[in-house]
């Protein structure tokens, strides 16, 4: 087992996250619509940007907008390179690599991160590239190196033997909610589950007892009001259940970061590979890749 490569992107985060502002510069989005595109990790960053479409949904049917931001760590995912060939108008990169096929497609590349992450099992660039996109609109990210070192010191989200595990989120936490999934099945092989806030309370509790580990984001408003109705009805189910304070999508992904670490650390799983080093998966990866 190692993971040393996961554990060691995990921690460099505050310090790659520091560089974000200077490698956006001045580039601001411009009015107009702007769509968001990626696939996997890179998809849950783009929706944290604002208006987002799977790549494949993109390729499928070109959104009428005025500028396309993709992300793409490596700048080689197939479908987001389709999804740029099908566009009509310009086209942003957000990615860790200069020069790359959806490099070669873009109009411009925004290169946040100052190397390309070693692992599989991608942390670090997914919160540059988060960072990036709250840059590009004007957000003021300077604070999100210290509020993610303070994450990392702290000692959250305890791990267990569960082997089924639900995340719960909505409006700015349901990439969160999704991203904690993807990594828990990647690094962990835990099937993982992500639910809307909402949605979970409309027929998915019938599928749930208390065998599940749950984690709620709590968000702002009416959202936590209703994170607050899903965590009652979860103890209701006797299901061991933990409310998630929520402050930032570049903060709040830290803890599941950290608790993928955990469990498979537990568990005895490499997360580094996310199986491509097993030879079924690594089979099933390159019948389609």
């Amino acid at each position: 087992m190692s993971g040393d490569l996961t554990r060691k992107a995990v921690l460099a985060q505050s310090d790659w996250l520091r560089g974000v502002p200077e490698r956006v510069g001045d580039r601001r989005l411009p009015a107009g619509r702007v769509v968001f595109t990626g696939c996997g990790t890179s998809f849950h960053a783009a929706q944290t940007g604002g208006e987002a479409i799977q790549a494949l949904e993109a390729a499928l049917s070109p959104p009428e907008a005025d500028l396309l931001v993709v992300v793409s760590h490596e700048g080689e995912t197939r479908l987001a390179l389709e999804a740029v060939q099908a566009f009509s108008g310009p086209v942003w990169l957000v990615t860790g690599k200069e020069e790359s096929p959806l490099a070669k497609a873009a109009d411009d590349v925004l290169v946040v991160t100052p190397e390309v992450e070693e692992s599989y099992c991608h942390t670090a660039s997914y919160t540059c590239a988060v960072a990036a996109l709250a840059a590009l609109r004007g957000e003021d990210v300077s604070s999100l190196p210290d509020a993610v070192a303070r994450v990392l010191a702290e000692d959250l989200l305890p791990a267990s033997d569960h082997e089924r595990v639900v995340v719960v989120g909505a409006g700015r936490d349901r990439p969160t909610a999704q991203e904690a999934v993807l990594k828990l099945r990647e690094g962990v092989h835990l099937p993982a589950e992500a639910h809307h806030t909402e949605q979970i309370l409309h027929g998915h509790l019938a599928a749930i007892d208390e065998t599940v580990r749950a984690f709620v984001l709590e968000g702002e408003g009416r959202a936590a009001e209703r994170a607050a109705d899903v965590v009652g009805a979860l103890g209701e189910l006797g299901v061991e259940t933990t409310l998630v304070p929520t402050e930032h999508p570049v903060v709040d992904i830290v803890r599941f970061q950290l608790l993928t670490l955990a469990l498979a650390e537990r568990r005895g799983v490499n997360p580094d590979t996310i199986r491509w080093d097993e030879p079924r998966w690594d089979a099933a990866r390159r019948s389609y890749a």
